[in-house]
């Protein structure tokens, strides 16, 4: 039996946190390619430290051209990538002594991908597209938000982009991009009943006005935009707080500690709530199913709960490198399902195309310079958009799963 009594803990990491800002980067540079190239085939790693920018990794500007096009071109996209970081991390946020977007030193280190991996994952006349690798991936939708997500990591996230947005906007001018947050909800027969803990550390500016930046100060500042976006009665007098916990935040980002992509994939998922495979989103083209397939599981399960099929719902899938069809594919409802379980296993994957890589990026429309965006405050829980972006958040398969009840 599932426990429905208990106290449960996630966090968030805003868009100026080293390994947020390393998979901004990474990102960025899919989408570059992705622009240029919808086939495109993209793994690329970034590294910040103290004013410095490497890439690293493995791109290919797609399959279907000559060899010699195809290196010209990978070569023209790696070429063009410079002004791209930078104004990445402009966007962000980030012109201090330790970390400028514009002063940082910037080394590419990108090569062409292993034609042993590429005749594995490349379609032929004798061959469906294959998986990018082996793998396994995990989905996760529950009822306790409105974006079907666990509170816990919902508000963590929240909080931090309301933060964000006051910066960017001048609101709080005492905000620097560095900046983590966790909150810790009590729940009582399965839902969120009050929070217990919120947790801020955010770097700032020396002085608020006048006066010093002290961590009193800090939340006088930002408890306001806080209580503005929790739902009400969540946060009570009981509820503690603790803002920058160790004392003063000023140097922070790259420059406080080195960044590095992937490294925060509990946080791009669903804060500990789901298990997660290991494979990490950022820098990955989506024919890389660490990336497309978490999205196709994400899209199921958050339609069979939007359908009230359950109100939980875990999906777990597998593959084999340059094997097109999935491995394995299960559900998990949790004790809460309306449906058999082994139903949805055999419908679900049929919705996608046979969840195939192929069928999933045609499915959600994944060959499109839509990543960058997704790199902070959670792959999940956000709303499509009109470019494509967020499309495995779409609830369009309700009307067909409610049929199967």
């Amino acid at each position: 039996m599932s426990r429905s009594n208990y106290i449960f803990t996630s966090e968030s990491v805003s868009e100026g946190h080293p390994d947020k800002v390393a998979d901004r980067i990474s990102d960025t540079v899919v989408d570059a390619f992705l622009s240029v190239e919808p086939e495109a085939r993209v793994a690329c790693e970034t590294l910040v430290t103290t004013n410095r920018i490497v890439l690293a990794g493995e791109v290919r500007a797609g399959p279907g051209r000559l060899k010699a096009e195809n290196k010209a071109l990978t070569k023209e996209i790696v070429r063009s990538l410079e002004p791209k970081v930078r104004q990445a991390v402009k966007d962000i946020g980030y012109e201090q002594k330790g970390f400028h977007w514009q002063k940082a030193k910037f080394a590419c280190h990108l090569h062409e991908q292993s034609a042993h991996i590429a005749q594995g994952v490349d379609a032929s006349d004798k061959k469906e597209e294959g998986a990018g690798d082996q793998g396994i991936m995990f989905g996760y939708a529950t009822d306790e938000t409105p974006e079907l997500m666990p509170a816990t990591l919902q508000y963590s996230h929240n909080i931090l982009r309301r933060l964000a947005e006051a910066r960017h906007s001048g609101e709080c001018a005492v905000l620097e991009p560095d900046a983590k947050s966790q909150v810790t909800i009590r729940y009582e027969n399965g839902r969120p009943a009050e929070i217990l803990q919120i947790v801020v550390s955010t770097q700032h500016k020396k002085r608020i006005g006048l006066h010093s930046a002290t961590p009193k100060r800090i939340e006088a500042e930002i408890k306001p935009y806080i209580l503005g976006i929790i739902p009400e009665g969540l946060i009570t007098k009981k509820t503690k707080w603790h803002v920058n916990p160790t004392g003063r935040f000023e140097i922070g980002g790259p420059d406080g500690d080195a960044g590095l992509t992937g490294r925060k994939i509990i946080v791009d998922t669903y804060g500990g709530a789901s298990p997660h495979g290991g494979g990490a989103f950022s820098g990955k083209d989506p024919t890389k199913v660490d990336r497309s397939a978490a999205y196709a599981c994400r899209y199921l399960a958050k339609n069979v709960v939007a359908a009230g099929l359950a109100k939980k719902c875990t999906i777990q899938i597998s593959y084999a490198i340059g094997v097109a069809d999935p491995l394995s594919f299960y559900v998990d409802l949790h004790e809460t399902g309306e449906v058999d379980p082994a139903k949805l296993e055999l419908a679900l994957p049929e919705l996608i195309g046979g969840a195939t890589p192929r069928a999933i990026r045609e499915h959600l429309g994944l060959n499109k310079p839509i990543y960058a965006r997704t790199a902070a405050y959670g792959h999940f829980g956000r709303k499509p958009d009109n470019e494509g972006g967020f499309s495995w958040e779409r609830t369009d398969l309700v009307d067909e799963l409610k049929k199967l009840v």
